[in-house]
Formats: structure tokens, C-alpha cells, sequence
């Protein structure tokens, strides 16, 4: 369940990492807003079926100029979109292997679409400050973050059931990443991986 984003006036950090849940996965968003360009990088994890996806998206003031997909299955699919200033199509191309193809003008439609719409979202996720944060899970309950601070999430009984039966599972220290807003902390998601190797830092993002 999405966490409530309430409207929030006061001001807000450039750089924003935040994310929901769906029906489909887990999505994590991190975003870079400087003078007049919007970035943003989304990373989907499906709850079953699928492959992990990663979505880049900029913006030049509200017209969408980039969108940049990878899909990690077997072959890897790379989908690049290129907007001008006016918002019209310059670029676009689909990777899978070794094979290069136009895209077809629906499907061009749908990513802009998307892209639109991941945007929205995004917007209301930082007025609600709502925050994504994830790291490793330490033995005490606490978990030591990919920017390496030590934190205790506010998690509830059935959260941290789930992460140390998912603990109790593995040889390594799992990675677990959850959401905090006004309204509370909601765990989104556990896994042996490293949810750090697909965090972006400020200063190179």
C-alpha cells in the first residue's frame, strides 16, 4: 500500500529518493532537481514474475527530453528516447543482444506516457516526504545504510517477523528496503542482493 503524500509547503532537498508499492513490485525512485532540469531514476523489482527494470527519465523545465529503459533479463533490452526543446521525437531505438530497431510511434507514446506519469507520482511523493531508505540488516535490529549510518526502522511486529525469518534463511546479511513518511515506516522490500549497488549518490547522480 502507498503511503499517504500529503502537500507539504516548505522547502525541499535537491537531491530525493523515495518509492510504492503495487500490485506488480516494488518501485524506487531517485531524483535530482537543479536549476531547470528534473531527473530521475526508477528501479522495479517485481514481486514474482518479470525482470528487474531500470528507468532513466530528464526533463529541460516541464517538456521530457530523455528516456532511457534497461530490462535485465535474457538478453538484456536497452530502449533509449530522445526529445528537442520543443518536445518532439529526435532519437529513438530499441537494443536487444546484438539487434538494433526503430521503435513503433504507440510505443514511443507509451514510454512518454509513462515517463509522465512516474513524474506525477514522483511529485507527490516528495511534497508528502515520503523517503526511501535501505542498507543491510544487522543482528541488534538495526540496519547499517548504503550511505553508511546506523538506523533503527520504525517497522511494525509482522515487518520484522518477515525480515528475520528472511534473515534466518541466509548466510549474509539480508538487504532491506523501506519507507518513512509522517504517517509511519512501511517495509518494501527484503532480499539477499545488494539494493545499494543501484543507488545513485548525490554528487554523481
Amino acid at each position: 500500500m502507498l503511503l499517504a503524500a500529503c502537500s507539504s509547503t516548505s522547502s525541499l532537498p535537491p537531491f530525493t529518493a523515495s518509492g510504492y508499492a503495487d500490485d506488480q513490485g516494488a518501485v524506487r525512485i531517485w531524483r535530482k532537481d537543479s536549476a531547470d532540469e528534473v531527473r530521475l531514476l526508477t528501479v522495479f523489482s517485481p514481486w514474482r514474475n518479470g525482470e528487474t527494470s531500470t528507468g532513466e527519465y530528464r526533463w529541460q523545465g516541464d517538456t521530457l527530453s530523455l528516456i532511457e529503459l534497461n530490462i535485465y533479463g535474457k538478453p538484456r533490452e536497452h530502449i533509449r528516447v530522445r526529445f528537442d526543446d520543443r518536445g518532439e521525437l529526435s532519437f529513438m531505438q530499441r537494443e536487444t543482444g546484438d539487434q538494433k530497431q526503430q521503435l513503433s510511434s504507440d510505443r514511443v507514446a507509451l514510454y512518454r506516457y509513462r515517463g509522465e506519469q512516474i513524474r506525477q507520482t514522483s511529485d507527490a511523493l516528495r511534497q508528502g516526504r515520503v523517503v526511501l531508505r535501505q542498507g543491510r540488516w544487522q543482528p541488534d535490529g538495526t540496519v547499517t545504510t548504503c550511505e553508511g549510518q546506523t538506523l533503527r526502522p520504525a517497522l511494525d511486529s509482522i515487518a520484522l517477523n518477515h525480515i528475520k525469518r528472511r534473515q534466518e534463511r541466509s548466510s549474509l546479511a539480508v538487504s532491506i528496503a523501506w519507507l518513512e513518511a509522517p504517517e509511519g515506516a512501511q517495509l518494501l522490500l527484503v532480499a539477499n542482493e545488494d539494493y545499494c549497488h543501484w543507488q545513485p549518490m548525490e554528487k554523481n547522480f
